[in-house]
């Protein structure tokens, strides 16, 4: 089973050196990264939970970074992703904290996607990633329906941790349509993102 924003708990998959191997493989013969469009309005969510955790917001701009998919790299995107999957129980925020709205850590267990997105971001910023790298991203998914990921721009391409999906998918490979994400310069500012598939909705500010 699959879970999206507060839907049911998925299965979660096990990395294993072969297969992190293979996927880098396959990237090296094919970086692929989203087209950056203009300056967009950042998500509602993240202006709040800004507002609520000043600190985790207060930076400076700097000059983007990628990460460098080594196999080991690439282990960390899986196991990251396989444990918050695992381990985070789905709840929408209207039932968690009886708002429609709300960005936060899952610390007490319980969260939607972008609450998914903000710990997996963490955690691989608490490892060592840089921040410039880890980018919580807007898109619509397969049911026209606004969803949040982290995605990694890495100098193989740009991948996507999930919580609707069991594996870290190459961005085009997900099936979705990709609206916005952060500056890698400042997590502040949030740019428009051109995806060359046919739109025909555009995705709430969230």
């Amino acid at each position: 089973m699959k879970k999206g924003c507060g839907g049911t708990i998925s299965a979660v998959i096990a990395a294993v050196a072969f297969g992190a191997v293979s996927v880098q493989a396959a990237a090296l013969e094919r970086p692929i990264y989203a087209s950056i469009g203009p300056t967009a309005r950042a998500p509602i969510g993240w202006v709040a939970f800004c507002a609520d955790n000043p600190r985790e917001c207060a930076v400076r701009a700097t000059t983007p970074r990628d990460v460098v998919l080594t196999t080991r790299a690439w282990r960390d995107l899986v196991e990251v992703n396989r444990w918050v999957n695992e381990t985070i129980r789905p709840m929408t925020d209207l039932e968690h904290w009886g708002v429609v709205e709300k960005w936060s850590y899952p610390d007490d267990g319980y969260g939607d996607c972008e609450d998914y997105v903000l710990l997996k971001r963490r955690m691989l910023m608490d490892a060592g990633w840089p921040r410039e790298a880890l980018l919580v991203t807007v898109v619509r998914d397969h049911k026209d329906e606004g969803h949040a990921v982290l995605t990694v721009k890495t100098d193989k391409g740009e991948y996507v941790l999930d919580n609707q999906v069991e594996e870290v998918l190459p961005w085009m490979e997900t099936g979705y349509r990709f609206v916005k994400r952060q500056s890698q310069s400042d997590p502040n500012t949030w740019v428009a993102l051109g995806d060359p598939r046919p739109a025909t909705a555009t995705a709430a500010a969230k």
